[in-house]
């Protein structure tokens, strides 16, 4: 019977990770898996992580199943930080439910927007994280798309974004990257949330938030702006939120997805449905990495150490950034423009040619499409990086 399967391509980036350890020059970079690495090449653990873990195993007397919502309290928690205000005043109009990451996050949104969009539509900027149109398309969704980064002119394409969405019809829904956009760190600026939030609510059109990166940007407080302003205007919010990255919690796979509805009792509903795609995706959450983020943010020292560990990540991310854009030309390609960009990810204007160039005779590893991890860069690899570049 299974004879009758196709092999199916290779992911691109795990096929780049093999090629990356099998090449013995030392002088390789890794610039394509998109994890946190400090000057010494590693993805650290948080020493707050490292301290609730102590207290987990000290403390922790059961392994029980959590049940498909998984732990209420580690919502709460997540939900006050990201939520701030409205959160404090409106907890009840939103549902929510702890999910393996946050893809585990999407996939259960995805499915329920296949319940309640009329068209079961979603509207997509491009480019965007490889994942986002198989996961949406995978649950049923039509994936329509719209511009919104020109990779040759380093701009995001705000225009062009806004006349697309003004011929979204009522009920669809629109993907938003909530701050330090995957592939390319091009962000939203306020101005630019307020004028999105108003076609929005004009049009009736139900906003699904990817929130992966926050704090790596602009500061945590800064990086949920667009989050919270949204949550603040509008009726309806999905708003999918990873712990991988700011918790350096990337194996443990911890997520949620939030559902913002009307008022409290559309609230319940909607959590009973969510529960259900659970159950008959993955059952129950795991549990590990969500016990952490409880113990951190309910513990003011914890809290505060976590913060402080956070501000660093992103201060270094920043100051990657800023050496790269003080080469201005390299080559090819102007770095100017990097030093505007937040979080790990800026995508180059590089031809799959001159990416593979690099790869083979400067062992530069990158995704073909131009995307590189800024925070896959040591300070004293700049300089190297630079030159590469310049030899195309």
């Amino acid at each position: 019977m299974f004879e009758t399967l196709e092999a199916q391509p290779a992911d691109a980036l795990l096929g780049l990770i093999k090629l990356f350890a099998e090449d013995p020059r030392p002088s390789k970079l890794d610039l394509g898996v998109g994890v946190y690495k400090d000057e010494a090449g590693r993805t650290p653990i948080f020493a707050a992580v490292k301290e609730a873990e102590r207290r987990l195993l000290e403390e922790q007397e059961s392994k029980s199943y959590l049940g498909p919502s998984g732990d209420v309290r580690f919502l709460e928690l997540l939900g006050d930080m990201v939520f701030g205000d409205v959160w404090k005043a409106q907890a009840g109009r939103f549902a929510s439910i702890q999910t393996p990451g946050g893809s585990g996050a999407l996939r259960i949104g995805a499915e329920l927007l296949r319940e309640v969009v009329p068209n079961r539509r979603i509207w997509v900027g491009l480019p965007t994280w490889p994942n986002h149109v198989p996961i949406f398309s995978a649950a049923g969704l039509e994936v329509r798309t719209h511009p919104f980064f020109d990779v040759a002119s380093q701009a995001v394409q705000f225009d062009a974004m806004m006349a697309a969405l003004q011929t979204a019809e009522k009920g669809d829904a629109v993907l938003l990257h909530g701050c330090c956009h995957n592939p390319t760190g091009a962000d939203l600026s306020p101005e630019q949330w307020q004028a999105v939030a108003d076609v929005l609510e004009a049009r009736g059109l139900l906003p699904f938030v990817d929130l992966a990166y926050h704090g790596l940007g602009d500061g945590l407080e800064a990086d949920l702006h667009g989050v919270r302003l949204l949550a603040g205007r509008l009726g309806g919010l999905l708003t999918a939120v990873s712990c991988s990255k700011n918790f350096g919690l990337y194996r443990d796979r911890i997520g949620a997805l939030y559902v913002m509805t009307g008022n409290s009792d559309t609230a319940a509903i909607t959590a009973s449905h969510l529960a259900c795609h659970a159950r008959t995706a993955y059952s129950m959450p795991p549990d590990h990495g969500a016990a952490v983020v409880r113990l951190i943010l309910s513990d003011a020292k914890l809290a505060r150490q976590w913060r402080t560990e956070l501000d660093e990540v992103q201060a270094r991310i920043g100051a990657i950034r800023a050496g790269l854009a003080a080469h201005g030309q390299a080559g090819p390609v102007d770095l100017t423009a990097v030093g505007q960009q937040k979080g790990m990810f800026s995508t180059l204007p590089l031809s799959r040619e001159q990416v593979q160039t690099l790869r083979a005779e400067r062992a530069v590893y990158m995704a073909d499409s131009g995307r590189i991890n800024v925070a896959g860069l040591r300070l004293g690899d700049i300089d190297a990086f630079v030159e590469a570049l310049r030899s195309l």
